[in-house]
């Protein structure tokens, strides 16, 4: 009969507190910049030049077809070679950036590859300058198309903060890992740590609803789920 006791795990409230701080820092700012580098990704693959979209594919496939921790370790260890002495926090930062990046480059590239010539050239023979024609005929209706599946990599990517407990990135999973040698109840510990990741990904999913809604009111008027 297995008896469970959460009352020695509780105690440690302030500890995983920290560790859903950091996993929601990493998330925020690696989902910001994996976006950008994705989006310009993109670009560069839709581009004429042959040199730049072959770059592009070529970081695509060799992230996209390499396991996330073995991306990790190779960041940490890379830039401990040169003498880069970086915190973990950092060299998480930049390898969940270089990785998002590439899962958001194709799933931006699905987005462009929707929009039509045709709506294009309307917008230029209304006269619209090149930057308007990109940015309202061609980002942001692109972005709208492909928001789903946007959401739920970046849902994705949250979970994905647990491989970097593997380089003391303290963040949930390392520190449910602590608590868990200190306590001896490693049931307890991962199941209210699971717990956490739930929420933690209803609240991503609810935040990104509500800035759905903010960029595309269309969409909102529409009653088109986001």
């Amino acid at each position: 009969m297995v008896k469970l006791d959460f009352g020695v795990i509780l105690q440690r409230w302030p500890l995983f507190l920290d560790g859903v701080l950091l996993t929601i820092e990493l998330s925020v700012i690696a989902t910001a910049l994996g976006f950008v580098v994705g989006t310009l990704s993109a670009i560069g693959r839709r581009s004429g030049i042959g040199w730049l979209s072959r770059l592009c594919g070529a970081y695509v496939e060799l992230i996209r077809n390499t396991p996330l921790l073995v991306q990790v370790f190779l960041v940490y260890f890379g830039f401990s070679s040169i003498g880069m002495s970086l915190s973990a926090f950092t060299v998480a930062l930049v390898a969940l950036t270089i990785n998002v990046g590439a899962y958001t480059t194709e799933i931006m590239r699905a987005g462009f590859d929707s929009i039509h010539r045709g709506q294009i050239e309307a917008a230029e023979c209304l006269g619209l300058t090149r930057r308007q024609v990109y940015w309202h005929v061609v980002l942001l209706p692109a972005m709208e198309r492909v928001y789903p599946a946007l959401t739920s990599q970046f849902v994705a990517l949250m979970l994905a903060t647990s491989i970097c407990s593997q380089i003391s990135a303290e963040e949930l999973t390392a520190v449910a890992n602590h608590v868990q040698s200190d306590t001896f109840r490693p049931f307890e510990t991962f199941i209210l740590v699971g717990a956490l990741y739930i929420g933690l990904s209803l609240l991503m999913r609810l935040s990104f609803w509500g800035l759905g809604n903010l960029i595309f009111p269309r969409r909102r008027r529409l009653g088109t789920p986001l």
